[in-house]
């Protein structure tokens, strides 16, 4: 069980400690299990309260109404329920929304709510900031201040369908900051949303994408959930990715490319390649032929994705008749590719364009 301390007498001033309250989001279902143990209650309390924290959404542990009176106040003197304060909301043209979030030690992050007419799915983030500079991305810009811890990551979720009042049916991990380098907090955030105590999202209703961290894909090929993969690539050869992308001269295509075929042996599930389309850069016949190649052994679908301008950024968007050149050339190849137009890019919502700051959502 992890440990916490409750009130004690300083041996040197004899007055009180204050009591540290903890979150009682922060604690995995077992770790709650154990927690309730250790207070004395039987350990399905911590199911009802797992329940009550990430099914019923409650805000206050007053309203755990199957929880006695006496154990409900065991948890008052110790604990307290968390949750991220939306600073804003702003609703896009095509009905995106995009929120800013403050956490609890004043940072923020942003995660945008796209409704379709089949699915409601929310791109959430994993990181405060981002430490891999690719150059077409908004985040980076900013730096990086730390990793989301799994409540938050989740309650970006639940504030959500709270605030929009639907069930959401989606999750995109796309937003702030790289999965891969928070791994363990991402996985444990899918295991919280995909619990049937909690939102019962399923797990293939869940993508994680990544610039292509060959450890994080392996350990994700390991991992029993079935969520799906996506890799955000850019580019077919290592100079031009480099060049957008500094982490591609550590991790290289082909590393990332073996790294994918790994995954699919183990799994049999087709993978999602991600391509933000740049102008005068990774664009031209050439780089289509040669991301042809480059899939050609991979069961995969591509998104060619325009790219989102921001205020500072150095590149453009290519006019319309060249993406779809891109497109036919790979359709001919016999790849599933669809052109995905951003949702909420008038709000600063879009792909490549999210970095928690207030003054794109005034």
């Amino acid at each position: 069980m992890r440990s916490y301390h409750i009130s004690k007498v300083d041996s040197v001033t004899s007055l009180p400690i204050a009591v540290r309250m903890i979150n009682l989001k922060s604690f995995s279902l077992e770790e709650l299990k154990d927690l309730v143990k250790g207070y004395g209650f039987k350990d399905y309390r911590g199911r009802q309260i797992f329940q009550w924290l990430w099914q019923k959404g409650v805000l206050q542990i007053d309203k755990m109404t199957n929880i006695s009176k006496k154990y409900r106040d065991l948890l008052l003197k110790n604990h307290y329920i968390g949750s991220l304060r939306i600073l804003k909301r702003i609703k896009s043209e095509d009905s995106a929304v995009k929120y800013l979030f403050e956490l609890e030690d004043g940072l923020t992050i942003e995660s945008v709510f796209i409704p379709e007419p089949d699915r409601k799915s929310v791109c959430v983030s994993v990181q405060v900031g981002c430490s891999l500079n690719c150059r077409f991305c908004a985040t980076g810009r900013a730096g990086f201040d730390r990793n989301l811890n799994a409540w938050e990551i989740a309650d970006q979720v639940i504030c959500i369908q709270r605030i929009e009042g639907v069930r959401i049916t989606n999750i995109v991990f796309m937003g702030m900051g790289e999965p891969m380098l928070n791994l363990d907090a991402v996985i444990e955030a899918c295991q919280i949303l995909n619990s049937d105590l909690g939102l019962n999202i399923g797990a293939r209703k869940m993508t994680i994408s990544t610039v292509g961290i060959p450890e994080g894909i392996a350990k994700l090929t390991k991992n029993r959930m079935q969520l799906k993969l996506a890799i955000s690539l850019n580019a077919s050869d290592d100079r031009k990715r480099s060049l957008l992308m500094p982490i591609n001269r550590r991790y290289n295509i082909s590393r990332i490319i073996k790294a994918v075929r790994d995954f699919q042996s183990a799994r049999n599930s087709m993978v999602t390649i991600e391509y933000i389309m740049i102008d005068d850069v990774n664009i031209s016949r050439t780089d289509a032929f040669r991301l042809l190649a480059l899939t050609e052994k991979l069961r995969c679908k591509i998104n060619l994705i325009p790219l989102n301008p921001f205020p500072g950024c150095e590149f453009s968007t290519p006019a319309t008749r060249t993406v779809e050149t891109f497109r036919e050339i790979l359709a001919k190849g016999n790849k599933t590719v669809t052109v995905r137009n951003s949702r909420g890019s008038d709000i600063g919502a879009g792909c490549g364009q999210l970095r928690s700051s207030g003054l794109l959502v005034s």
